[in-house]
């Protein structure tokens, strides 16, 4: 048990850190590597390790990726992306425009994927535009945690949790769309407040823009059939969720006009293999009973996992430890049996979603945001990105809390 544990304690601190400290390997490195060890120690078995696996989050999780790289792929995201930052409208309203388009595709298409694709036009144009980027791209990471929240489809973590709850698309939607649609203004009015006369770039210099992916018409058209179409799977039909996402990513990958490898290429296998890593070093811990001590403690002290208050707490405080998909991973042994299944779905969503816009590292959005206003010149360090995150993460987080208190 102390062996187990200690690989446990080792993978999660890479979760909450970015890389085991002290060796150069990342989150996923050290999920693969802690389900390895495991298995080559004889602390879990092989097949146990197999069963261990949520094939059916992964299957969503994977179809949902090579349907929104479609996106990518034939030049949507930077057709959108170029759209936003032409309009001729003030900083203000250009705020308020980045947060509706990042919120509305993030909850439609995975939140990361869309972040990815986006990030690097908004930075180029922003400089091109002399506007200070930084309230921008805080506005689209925090838009996108915040949209995501809405749908089951929005991010991975609402992905895994529904599966293990076994939630609908409109039930989950009905009790997690309105808080997310009402902490949008909340991201608009903390970024104003906080970057008020702070608009603008000083000087004169101009910053060339990469010229514009072509769009093309037909495979965006044919991205957001598919899409549509798998929508309407998911409400109207009672096809497993992974099966329908899978059929529509299939529909994609066969085409005349664009090569399979491109979409494949956009998924993020890394995300994957950590999810894989992390299933079988959660399955050996639960073996050794401590999970179910540690949950009969929290019942001790107030805090029920079937709770949905107890659970948008819970998500809150160890999103902001190990990331809001570890988060998830580590709750999901203990969700099946729920009395209210749609609620507590709710919970995990806007728990992870809202709380993780406090810190950078509190999701791969705001890495990805960091990291790639890094590369273009724009450097958004730890405590600029609290500044406006711990105040919309506490004020959303309150929102989502009288939400769920008037759903009870």
């Amino acid at each position: 048990m102390d062996l187990t544990l200690t690989i446990f304690v080792l993978v999660y601190v890479a979760m909450g850190v970015g890389h085991l400290p002290f060796f150069r390997l990342d989150r996923t490195g050290a999920a693969l590597v802690g389900a390895m060890l495991l298995i080559a120690l004889g602390i879990i078995a092989p097949a146990a390790a197999w069963q261990s696996i949520d094939y059916n989050a992964l299957g969503l999780l994977a179809g949902l990726m090579i349907i929104s790289a479609a996106f990518s792929v034939s030049g949507f995201y930077d057709y959108a992306a170029r759209a936003v930052g032409a309009a001729k409208v003030g900083p203000q309203a250009l705020l308020a425009i980045v947060i509706a388009v990042s919120a509305g595709l993030s909850a439609l298409l995975t939140n990361d994927v869309v972040v990815v694709a986006m990030t690097p036009i908004f930075c180029q144009i922003c400089l091109a535009r002399r506007l200070n980027p930084v309230p921008f791209l805080l506005a689209f990471c925090f838009a996108a945690n915040v949209g995501s929240s809405a749908t089951l489809i929005g991010s991975p973590q609402n992905m895994i949790a529904a599966e293990t709850l076994h939630l609908s698309f409109l039930g989950f939607m009905k009790l997690a769309a309105l808080p997310s649609l009402v902490g949008l203004p909340v991201i608009w009015g903390v970024l104003v407040l906080f970057y008020r006369g702070r608009w603008e770039l000083a000087g004169t210099g101009a910053t060339r823009v990469a010229p514009p992916q072509p769009l093309d018409v037909g495979e965006t058209v044919k991205a957001f059939v598919v899409t549509a179409a798998v929508i309407v799977g998911f409400v109207a039909t009672d096809w497993p969720h992974m099966l329908i996402a899978l059929l529509g990513a299939s529909i994609l990958l066969v085409s005349r006009r664009v090569e399979s490898q491109k979409l494949i290429g956009l998924v993020d296998g890394d995300l994957l293999v950590m999810l894989i890593g992390l299933f079988i070093v959660n399955a050996a811990v639960a073996a050794t009973g401590l999970p179910q001590e540690l949950i009969g403690w929290l019942r001790s002290v107030g805090f029920n996992l079937h709770d949905p208050m107890s659970m948008l707490i819970i998500m809150s405080v160890v999103s902001n430890i190990v990331g809001n998909n570890p988060a998830v991973m580590l709750a999901a042994p203990f969700l099946t049996g729920a009395a209210q299944p749609e609620a507590l779905g709710a919970a995990i969503a806007l728990g992870t979603g809202f709380s993780s816009n406090a810190v950078i590292f509190g999701s791969l959005a705001g890495i990805i945001v960091a990291e790639q206003g890094k590369k273009n010149g724009i450097t958004i360090g730890f405590a600029e990105f609290a500044k406006a995150g711990v105040p919309t993460s506490l004020l959303c987080l309150l929102l989502a809390a009288g939400w769920i208190l008037y759903l009870q």
